[in-house]
């Protein structure tokens, strides 16, 4: 008599537990499924703030561990921002450019309706490193130009931009207008380039870069590195780091028959 009471009370906690987490199946996709549809139905547009998780956990009436969850889900998704110490937000639209074309980032920022800002973050003249000898091509002792500049849209972090430039062969960037213009354009108007080559990876944010992009630690960002040559003679490198939930690259090819 003893033995069945006990095996009968082993049961009941295992059909409460799976009660529980069918429950909890079911909030999570009815959550994911509402927020979803107001965000792609446009009634939350690019910007607009989501109820905070403690507010999702009162109206639907569950764990906060099941709302976190949803919201990761949209955020993986790519429909949401989370924002350190801001929440989450409905995430901005995509800005697309060809692998093989050299953007304008404030064009990139336009395009899709952004307001475009531009802050420099550090400049230094000096002799280039080691390193920078090997990544840039140019011969040790040479005179360059270090800049490190924030690119964003609607004042929210966009891109942060690490650039070498060559000061021998483009002696004029010493002295140039950075401080309130972006590198990029200004080389392109007076050092037309002949050659490029474009390297795309994947990089995790570490704290620093987390920091300056405002976004978790351990975000997935899109790096593009970029050198130009003009007439063989290396001009500059450029890396380019996106929180990979605002950019995407696309390359279109033709097969001629």
């Amino acid at each position: 008599m003893t033995a069945r009471k006990l095996v009968r009370s082993s049961k009941r906690p295992q059909r409460q537990n799976t009660s529980r987490r069918t429950g909890a199946a079911s909030l999570h996709d009815r959550i994911l499924a509402e927020v979803r549809g107001r965000i792609l139905s446009g009634e939350w547009p690019p910007g607009r703030r989501i109820p905070a998780e403690s507010e999702l956990t009162a109206k639907y009436r569950c764990s906060r561990m099941t709302v976190n969850k949803a919201m990761t889900s949209l955020a993986r998704a790519g429909l949401i921002e989370r924002r350190r110490k801001a929440g989450s937000f409905v995430a901005r639209q995509r800005s697309q450019s060809a692998v093989l074309e050299i953007q304008d980032i404030k064009s990139e920022i336009e395009s899709v309706g952004h307001t475009y800002g531009y802050r420099l973050l550090a400049r230094a003249v000096r002799k280039a490193t080691r390193l920078e000898v090997q990544e840039v091509g140019i011969p040790a002792g040479t005179r360059v130009l270090i800049l490190s500049s924030l690119h964003t849209a609607d004042d929210r972090p966009f891109c942060l931009e690490h650039r070498t430039i060559n000061l021998d062969a483009v002696p004029s960037a010493e002295t140039g207008p950075f401080d309130c213009r972006a590198a990029g354009p200004w080389l392109i108007e007076h050092v037309p380039w002949t050659e490029a080559r474009h390297t795309i990876s994947a990089k995790s944010a570490d704290a620093a870069m987390a920091s300056i992009l405002d976004v978790e630690p351990g975000l997935a960002c899109l790096v593009i590195e970029r050198r130009t040559w003009s007439n063989g003679r290396p001009i500059t490198r450029v890396t380019l780091s996106y929180p990979g939930p605002l950019r995407e690259v696309v390359a279109m090819f033709k097969h001629e028959t």
